[in-house]
């Protein structure tokens, strides 16, 4: 099924926010099927935790994307709420919101989850409860099999197809020797488990494997470990303390003989790449999804997708220079809205009773063109594995400023099934 590309111009947000049982709404404009109830879509926030960060602009952006699908008239004609709930970027916490946001709020889907640690412990009881969770996650844990026919990746690509898609580029260009420092949880697991297996197919070596807890705050100790005969850096961290690690990380290279290094954006998401001891990043090279510093040959829907979330050219908020967003991941919550839209459209969707019906739509979908409902680029859906695939971007630190040299074709990124939730049960 091909997702149409809209018309809509995107205007400044205008969000009616409203507070029951510590459930924060945000409501579009009365006038959209003002007769109809409204569809709920509960969104599960890293508003707290290690995910803070992102949990932040993610709500941005689905604050924007829900404003764009208001003023075009909703969704078959009814106007469409978002109910936030933090998850305190915890697992636990994560089951129990997506129970309080689907019993407690009655909402329709539940979406939004970052983290894969919090995906897989909260996705069990989305399938328990029998409504759609779609996750804006980067975790191979989709696609895998290891979820359930209720969970789908709808809006960024996983981990598995990004290393599948640049392990060939690092190897031609950086270096076979490689040493990985990686967050010892699932997340950072994909990246062990799938680059070392893609440098092996390359003719590379991964020698060292380094994982840190995700809630670390100093990495100094961690460093010694990475052996001499090192050429290629390749590092991902995640957490509030991702600063604190390119800063030692530089210390502990000083101004003397470095390999080269390939960073996961995540490293310095929500961070600004000009920040005074950065330095020694300069030259090296980042994975993106969605190019932070705005390339110039940026796609048509590039600038209206920028104003509509309140990001300038450099990827900072307008209104404040240092509050830099989360870029690379949040694009995942506006494209995920978007292909929501079209799958209750598709299946007419009327009320929970349709659930099944509509991630019935859902499966169905496939080409979905670039578009206002896709800034990232576009995608291709596997509705057998519930999982998205896209373009990937490798950019370099030049002048302080990520600048992308180098974009992956959609097919570079392609894998074999490994699951058919179609053919299991809901």
């Amino acid at each position: 099924m091909t997702l149409r590309t809209s018309l809509y111009t995107p205007t400044r947000r205008g969000l009616l926010k409203a507070g029951a049982a510590g459930l924060a709404v945000a409501a579009m404009p009365g006038f959209v099927g003002a007769q109809a109830a409204p569809i709920k879509v509960g969104f599960q926030l890293h508003r707290t935790g290690i995910g803070a960060s992102y949990g932040r602009w993610y709500e941005r952006t689905a604050q924007a994307a829900l404003k764009l699908i208001n003023d075009g008239g909703g969704i078959n004609g009814r106007p469409v709420e978002i109910v936030f709930e933090d998850d305190a970027t915890d697992p636990k916490r994560g089951s129990e919101v997506v129970e309080k946001l689907t019993v407690q709020a009655g909402c329709d889907v539940v979406m939004g989850t970052l983290f894969s640690h919090v995906v897989i412990g909260s996705a069990p009881r989305a399938g328990e409860l029998k409504v759609p969770y779609l996750v804006c996650s980067e975790g191979y844990h989709v696609a895998s099999g290891m979820l359930n026919r209720w969970t789908l990746q709808p809006g960024i690509t996983d981990v598995r197809s990004q290393i599948a898609s640049m392990a060939p580029w690092v190897s031609a260009n950086l270096g076979k020797k490689v040493s990985m420092i990686f967050p010892d949880f699932a997340f950072g697991h994909d990246h062990r488990d799938f680059f070392t297996a893609a440098m092996a197919a390359q003719g590379g070596e991964v020698i060292a494997q380094i994982a840190i807890p995700p809630t670390e705050t100093s990495f100094t100790r961690y460093f010694p470990q990475i052996p001499a005969e090192t050429e290629v850096l390749y590092h991902v961290m995640v957490g509030p303390a991702v600063l604190t690690f390119v800063k030692e990380l530089g210390e502990f290279y000083g101004s003397g003989a470095k390999p080269a290094m390939f960073g996961f954006i995540d490293s310095l998401e929500a961070v600004d790449t000009a920040t005074p001891g950065l330095e020694f990043l300069e030259g090296s090279y980042f994975w993106e999804a969605h190019n932070r510093v705005k390339p110039a040959d940026a796609g048509e829907h590039e600038a209206a997708y920028r104003a509509a979330v309140g990001v300038d050219d450099n990827g900072a908020s307008v209104s404040d220079a240092a509050d830099v967003s989360t870029y690379s991941h949040m694009f995942s919550t506006w494209e995920t809205l978007f292909f929501l839209k079209a799958a209750m459209e598709a299946s007419a969707y009327t009320g929970p009773a349709d659930r099944q019906k509509l991630v019935e739509a859902m499966e169905a979908m496939s080409d979905m063109p670039y578009g206002i409902e896709r800034p990232q680029g576009a995608k291709l859906f596997n509705g057998r594995t519930h999982q998205v695939f896209g373009t990937q971007n490798i950019s370099q630190v030049q002048g302080g400023k990520l600048m992308r040299v180098h974009q992956t074709s959609m097919a570079d990124g392609a894998y074999e099934d490994a699951v058919d939730y179609t053919a299991t049960s809901f």
